[in-house]
Parts: C-alpha cells; sequence; structure tokens
C-alpha cells in the first residue's frame, strides 16, 4: 500500500526535473533560432546600406548576437506565459557574460574568438542558475503557467 503512495510522488518528482531541462534545453532553440534568424535579418540590412563586413568585427558581432539571441528569449518567454521579472532576469543572464568579457577584448586580454566562445560558455550556466532560483516555475509544463499570466497579460 506504501508502494502506491509512493510511485505517484516520485513520478511526479521526475516529470518536473523532466519538464525543467526540457524548458532549458527549448530555451537554447530559441536563442539558437534566433540568433540565425535576427542575425541574417542584420546581414541583409548591412549588406543593402554597403557594409556587409561589419559583422566580421567580433565585439560588434558579440552584441548583435546577443541582442538577437535576448529579443528571440523575451518574446518567446513572454508567449509561453512567464512573467516580466522571470523574463527580465533571463535576459540578464544572457547579456551578463558580454558585460563581464567586453573590456577583456578590447584590453586585448582575450581574442576575437576566445570573446565569442566564452560568451556562449557563459550564459548557458547564467541561464541554468537563474531557472534554478524559480525551479517550481520551471519545472511546471507550460500551460500551467501561462494561464495564470494571462489575465495580467491582458490587463
Amino acid at each position: 500500500m506504501s508502494v502506491d503512495i509512493a510511485v505517484p510522488h516520485q513520478t511526479r518528482v521526475d516529470t518536473s526535473k523532466r519538464r525543467f531541462f526540457h524548458h532549458y534545453l527549448e530555451m537554447i532553440a530559441v536563442m539558437l533560432v534566433a540568433m540565425l534568424a535576427l542575425g541574417g535579418v542584420v546581414s541583409l540590412v548591412f549588406g543593402l546600406l554597403g557594409h556587409s563586413n561589419l559583422l566580421h568585427y567580433a565585439g560588434l558581432r558579440a552584441f548583435v548576437m546577443t541582442a538577437n539571441m535576448t529579443i528571440g528569449m523575451t518574446i518567446w518567454m513572454r508567449f509561453r506565459g512567464h512573467g516580466w521579472a522571470s523574463t527580465v532576469e533571463m535576459d540578464g543572464a544572457m547579456v551578463l557574460p558580454i558585460v563581464l568579457l567586453i573590456g577583456p577584448y578590447w584590453a586585448g586580454v582575450l581574442s576575437a574568438g576566445a570573446l565569442l566562445a566564452a560568451m556562449h560558455a557563459l550564459m548557458l550556466p547564467f541561464m541554468f542558475v537563474v531557472m534554478l532560483r524559480r525551479y517550481s516555475e520551471y519545472a511546471q509544463d507550460h500551460r500551467s503557467h501561462s494561464k495564470g499570466h494571462m489575465a495580467t497579460r491582458n490587463a
């Protein structure tokens, strides 16, 4: 009899962990799609203006990539029903690496490749920490928190 009670509880915990990691992977996918899609738009605009080689500058490229990923993440999180506090925290986790690394890059301590690689490498654990801070929000089904934010979104 106690086994019947423990099994549903254990399943619920596993499901929460699975949803949490699914949510994390979904956010990484959103970042990549936004970076590619918006990066293509930026390249097209620069090309039409006759400055197609501007993105060859790593500092500018890092800022553009960060902006593109942050814009995509903001849109996706709001679409999925996250509140502004959660969304801004995630945006901060995505912007923090460029804030920390651009100085060393400009000072010549980091190469262009190291700037871009470190920026992406730091972004993932920073996002994970933000998600852990609000574990219950990120571990639930999207439909659960989408309904909770619909009233505030429409207000």
